[in-house]
């Protein structure tokens, strides 16, 4: 039986954008499973002790754009750290991948890793329901029947946000491997090394 890593993420995130597709690789390389979960950091926040970026204090909101740009350039994926549409909303979004991971969990991380490139890096605004559809046909995926059951997902979502409060989990993106949170894309190599385990 394949090793679990249970993605608790949020579409919004730059460091979920930013570790995504090396999970893909690191869960492929590993043989594991990855199983998406999407959680509402606004309310993830007030019960971890995090804030929202805009009551963050100067200092760690400038630093926060210092690392965006030494990741993005060390791991050579192309981030905008000032995107035209951002902030932004993240729930519309949510509910299209947990309404694609209904019937393919492969699909709905594709659909995931698409909705972070057009936030992060072409400038698109992943809160426009045209976004969304743009990007669902791009991977094959029937774009009205998502976005027939997207509206649908609220439950779900907010489940799943419970979820990853319950677990402990406090950040986007955090893996969990056999109970254990990695928290934040540069803890991939633990993640590796878990799974190798």
């Amino acid at each position: 039986m394949s090793q679990v890593v249970t993605y608790y993420f949020t579409p919004v995130s730059p460091w979920s954008y930013l570790g995504h597709e090396r999970l893909l690789a690191v869960a492929a390389k590993r043989g594991a499973t990855i199983e998406p979960r999407l959680m509402d950091l606004g309310k993830v926040f007030p019960v971890s002790g995090g804030l929202p970026l805009p009551k963050r204090s100067p200092q760690r909101q400038a630093y926060r754009l210092v690392e965006l740009d030494r990741w993005s350039k060390f791991l050579g994926i192309p981030l905008n750290i000032h995107p035209k549409f951002f902030p932004a909303n993240g729930d519309l979004a949510a509910g299209w991948i947990l309404a694609a991971g209904e019937s393919d969990q492969a699909k709905a991380l594709a659909l995931a890793g698409a909705i972070g490139r057009a936030l992060w890096c072409e400038e698109r605004d992943i809160a426009d329901e045209a976004t969304l559809r743009t990007l669902a046909e791009g991977l094959g995926l029937d774009a009205g029947a998502l976005s027939g059951r997207a509206p649908q997902m609220s439950a779900r979502y907010a489940e799943l946000t419970k979820e990853a409060i319950d677990r402990g989990v406090f950040g986007a993106p955090s893996y969990v491997v056999d109970g254990e949170i990695f928290w934040g894309q540069d803890r991939m190599d633990f993640v590796a090394r878990k799974l190798a385990k």
